[in-house]
């Protein structure tokens, strides 16, 4: 009897356990939504506006937002000054605690979810002065970061990263001078749980976790077992755990395997952004994109963040270097937008930036410190700066798309043994591509119903007509499909709900 009640104990240990790991690959959205959009160093105020006035009603399911706590003021305000933490006060430049909270109440409040950037891997670097964005001071050379407070007592020692083979280096010693934390310190967990714990009981839905890759998967374990679970008066079930997508660049060849964290949550598929980029650039044929997934070398479909570029590599930092597409190469960038999100493979994350002219540049301001709130057009696109890709109709709509197809798969695939390719997802949606340097205009399976549909890349359904190309599906479900070389994108896609 004794040894049935351990038995029985030990389930339920390993239950409760279970729960706990497999809670952190649930990004929590609302029902009918599959989508995050970085909307990268925007306030919280104008976060909270975008949720109600365009994220909520064309079906985006969460935003990524900026680091939240205090970071060290930088010459020049360049973006990187975010990451470069001094403490764990809730002051940027987006705004205070109360404007934080205040942005994750309105967004949850409309069914969109909020994932904070956080860094807990290191704390600021040296600079000339050491003054934060909530007026906090701190001394690197000691270590010492007083408004947490962190003493030397809590950092690894002294080096620096030269050898990507050697994990214990890259994991101990400091990423360009950042002054890199010991999360074995028992002290520096509670600081860290602590910080977390605060941004849950706000509301977030959860945590892209910064620079993962230099920290020990054993420790970010115990730290994420530490964390509680989603605040039910934002709407989250008891019980839910908090999303975790951890950044590891792996492009292979280091010591370092993305592998080692896929058991703790959600992991950023850098090779996704490098092989999007590629076939989209001409440097891979569309027809290879068959066999799209794992064997492309990406983690499983529920343990990858996908993107086409992130803040990092759309600069030329990190993985994937001239390969990389970005707003700057803006047919090829909807292309594979399109491409991204029709596609069921992945945890989808769209970007949306401000304008850069070197990669060090920061965020429109009004004053060289304030940042500016984008201006929005009559088309629903931005500018003061600002490039808003998901205020684009070909992105916005396509996150339309991926919203209907649900969890239907891929079927009729169909290509033209180069760069012409074509696909339905189960009966609910159709999408064709052209990437080849001449027309597209054939007869191919939608498997939609008879009818006319609404093209919602090159418009959108008003009313009971469209803005932009009709494409009328026969009883057979077929359909003529053109796409021709010199229009704007090289897209076009419907579904069930664009019929007219």
């Amino acid at each position: 009897m004794f040894l049935t009640k351990i038995n029985v104990s030990v389930a339920l240990l390993l239950a409760i356990s279970s729960q706990l790991a497999w809670g952190q690959f649930n990004p929590n959205y609302a029902a009918g939504r599959s989508t995050i959009v970085h909307l990268f160093e925007w306030k919280w105020d104008d976060i909270a506006a975008e949720c109600e006035n365009f994220l909520a009603p064309k079906g985006y399911a969460g935003v990524q937002v900026s680091p939240v706590n205090e970071n060290v003021v930088v010459a020049n305000r360049p973006w990187w000054e975010r990451y470069q933490p001094i403490s764990y006060i809730l002051t940027t430049r987006s705004g205070n605690e109360a404007q934080f909270a205040n942005m994750v109440r309105r967004c949850n409040n409309v069914g969109v979810r909020i994932y904070v950037d956080i860094v807990f891997n290191h704390m600021a670097a040296n600079h000339n002065s050491v003054v934060g964005t909530a007026g906090s001071t701190a001394d690197p050379n000691a270590k010492s970061y007083p408004a947490v407070p962190y003493s030397s007592y809590d950092f690894h020692a002294t080096c620096g990263i030269n050898n990507y083979n050697d994990a214990n280096q890259v994991r101990n010693c400091e990423l360009v001078g950042l002054k890199d934390l010991d999360q074995s310190n028992e002290w520096v967990r509670d600081r860290i749980v602590e910080f977390m714990n605060k941004l849950i009981s706000l509301g977030v839905a959860g945590f892209r976790v910064d620079a993962a890759k230099h920290m020990w998967p054993a420790d970010l374990k115990v730290i994420y077992s530490r964390l509680n679970n989603l605040n039910t008066a934002h709407g989250f079930a008891a019980n839910t755990r908090p999303f975790i997508v951890q950044e590891v660049i792996d492009m292979g060849g280091e010591a370092i395997s993305k592998y080692e964290y896929t058991d703790l949550g959600t992991v950023t598929e850098f090779r996704h952004s490098d092989s999007i980029g590629k076939v989209f650039r001409g440097k891979d044929q569309m027809r290879w994109l068959v066999n799209w997934g794992t064997a492309w070398g990406f983690m499983p479909s529920d343990r990858s963040l996908v993107f086409v570029d992130n803040h990092d590599n759309q600069r030329g930092h990190g993985a994937g270097g001239a390969d990389i597409l970005n707003y700057k190469t803006s047919k090829q960038y909807k292309m594979a937008n399109a491409f991204m999100l029709a596609h069921p493979f992945g945890i989808t994350r769209v970007m949306s930036s401000f304008a850069f002219d070197n990669t060090d540049q920061g965020p429109p301001t009004t004053d060289g410190t304030n940042i500016r709130s984008p201006i929005f057009n009559a088309d629903d696109s931005c500018s003061g700066g600002w490039v808003c890709e998901h205020r684009w109709r070909q992105i916005y709509n396509m996150v339309g798309f991926r919203n209907v197809a649900g969890n239907t798969a891929i079927q009729n695939w169909w290509d033209n043994g180069s760069n012409q390719i074509s696909f339905c997802r189960g009966n609910k949606a159709f999408i064709a591509i052209n990437g080849d340097s001449y027309d597209l205009n054939t007869s191919l399976q939608t498997c939609l119903p008879a009818g006319t549909y609404c093209d919602v890349i090159s418009g959108s359904k008003s009313g009971s007509s469209c803005t932009g190309k009709s494409v009328v599906v026969g009883s057979d479900g077929r359909a003529s499909i053109t796409i021709r070389k010199s229009e704007e994108d090289g897209v076009l896609a419907i579904h069930v709900e664009s019929k007219l």
